[in-house]
């Protein structure tokens, strides 16, 4: 029972780390160094995991948001590798497995003073196992998930685009939690509703 929802109570878990941390963050965002407290217009997931806030204080929520961090990447990666299972075509299978897992593990580094390194590797190897998954989506009868992964990748290229050309960067914190709460919907669907037949010779269109 544990195993089969395994991914669903991570990322419940996840969550709610995530969202106890920001009752925790002192205060202060790109939009106004003086806020008071998490604004979650303003404020990026990752200033939760900086020891100090933008305001300056000590982070409370550092804690709270790096356990947080270290669920979501876990379960995002064993999602990869069993969804990887689905895909008939060894190379495209071992694609998403190893580019999910890569993602998921420089993910998790940007708790840490390597930042813009991990910031770039993650996305890099999201866009690469994103594309991939979306691909065979296309092959398949699975139509209101090809909208969705389509969806996913223009969430995640424009955030990227937004954050390395620093071109309207206000709006880079609200990309950033609807790109994470779409991934999020399309990981949990291709968990529960799809199968290897789906990916098949015969069911493709």
């Amino acid at each position: 029972m544990i195993k089969k929802h395994s991914t669903t109570i991570g990322i419940i878990l996840a969550m709610l780390f995530l969202v106890v941390s920001t009752f925790f963050y002192p205060g202060g965002s790109q939009h106004d160094e003086m806020t008071v407290g998490f604004d979650w217009r303003h404020n990026y997931v990752c200033n939760l995991l900086n020891p100090v806030a933008v305001n300056g204080h000590e982070n409370g929520a550092r804690p709270w948001a790096v356990a947080g961090l270290v669920v979501l990447c876990a379960t995002a990666a064993l999602f990869f590798v069993r969804f990887s299972r689905k895909i008939p075509a060894k190379g495209a299978s071992n694609i998403i497995k190893f580019a999910g897992v890569g993602a998921m593990m420089a993910a998790f580094l940007t708790a840490t003073p390597y930042h813009y390194l991990a910031v770039t590797a993650s996305g890099t190897l999201l866009m690469l196992t994103l594309f991939y998954i979306t691909v065979f989506l296309f092959k398949s009868k699975l139509h209101g998930f090809k909208v969705l992964a389509v969806v996913c990748l223009l969430a995640l290229y424009s955030s990227s685009f937004v954050y390395f050309t620093q071109i309207q960067l206000e709006w880079l914190p609200v990309l950033q939690k609807a790109g994470l709460v779409l991934n999020l919907a399309l990981i949990l669907g291709l968990e529960y509703f799809t199968k290897s037949e789906d990916f098949s010779s015969r069911t493709v269109v």
